[in-house]
């Protein structure tokens, strides 16, 4: 049998993974990669895009700075949490906050130094970029709207990186990008529903305690009607292959998701609903395979002679 100590180390792991959702890390990374081969770098060689040591030390600095910044998020959160999520914050308080903090600079500055050997531009980006999880955590995320700005940008700023290494500004990456930016806002306002216990405790100025829920429910409608005008560019007017598939079925998501919005009072609707958007961002990441299905088999084949 494992010894006490043993015990207590290996649940300490589990709660530094819990704080850091070091589930999420690596779908993050390959979204990224994804994202890199099939859309911010099709005419390159998908290997050629995958053997990319500087988009490698990018991606790795995305994510140690997006770990971190789920740190200094947990460190704030830590009286909300403890009603809004009473079982994963008992496991989080496992690791004490100065430990957190230790973690939270080591990763900062590590990320750092990793984008500085990319260029000096990159760890200009990814100082600013620290800098700014660093200040929503702290202050924005305490106030409407500007705190749910901040944070679908958040989101999707590791995409602009590496999209400013490519430097391939077509129109299709912002329509992806517009799509994806009002899916994550969305969600973000869903959160602060499924949240508001916590943040009325906490004072978080939040659009459903200053607002109320009607018209926080208003706001998710309005936003999620706007993800037909990037749904209907990418599928009309741009190529993107059999992702389109993705787009229609996606659709049908959100139709269910409006109708199970406004039914929804409890903290467990709007947790389901928090899970269907986000099953619609996660499947997206893997269905961007669509868009050119044939690299997979040229990628293999290619592998297979290496």
């Amino acid at each position: 049998m494992a010894s006490r100590k043993a015990r207590l180390t290996l649940m300490k792991i589990l709660s530094l993974f819990s704080v850091v959702r070091g589930y999420n890390i690596p779908v993050i990374a390959l979204a990224q990669y994804l994202s890199a081969i099939f859309i911010l770098a099709p005419n390159e060689r998908a290997l050629d895009v995958i053997l990319d040591l500087n988009l490698f030390l990018i991606v790795l600095a995305s994510t140690l700075t997006i770990a971190s910044g789920y740190i200094i998020n947990n460190f704030y959160d830590a009286q909300k949490d403890l009603i809004n999520r009473p079982k994963k914050s008992m496991l989080d308080r496992l690791v004490s906050q100065q430990t957190k903090l230790k973690v939270y600079f080591s990763l900062n500055i590590l990320a750092t130094l990793i984008a500085f050997v990319v260029s000096w531009r990159a760890a200009f980006f990814f100082s600013g970029y620290i800098f700014l999880i660093w200040f929503y955590s702290h202050k924005l995320k305490k106030y409407a709207v500007i705190g749910n700005l901040t944070a679908a940008l958040l989101a999707v700023l590791p995409f602009f990186g590496i999209l400013m290494y490519f430097k391939n500004f077509y129109e299709v990456i912002f329509a992806h990008a517009t799509f994806l930016y009002l899916l994550i806002l969305t969600r973000e306002i869903i959160k602060d529903l499924e949240n508001i216990k916590g943040d009325l405790v906490a004072d978080y100025k939040t659009i459903p305690v200053l607002y109320g829920e009607k018209a926080a429910k208003s706001i998710i409608m309005g936003l999620t009607l706007l993800t037909v005008i990037p749904v209907f560019l990418l599928i009309e007017v741009y190529d993107v292959g059999y992702m389109d598939l993705y787009f229609y079925g996606g659709m049908i998501f959100i139709v269910y998701f409006l109708l199970k919005l406004w039914k929804s009072q409890t903290h467990e609707d709007y947790l389901l609903l928090h899970n269907v958007l986000k099953f619609l961002i996660v499947s997206g990441v893997f269905c961007i395979v669509l868009i050119d299905p044939s690299v997979l088999v040229h990628g293999r084949k290619l592998l297979s002679v290496i």
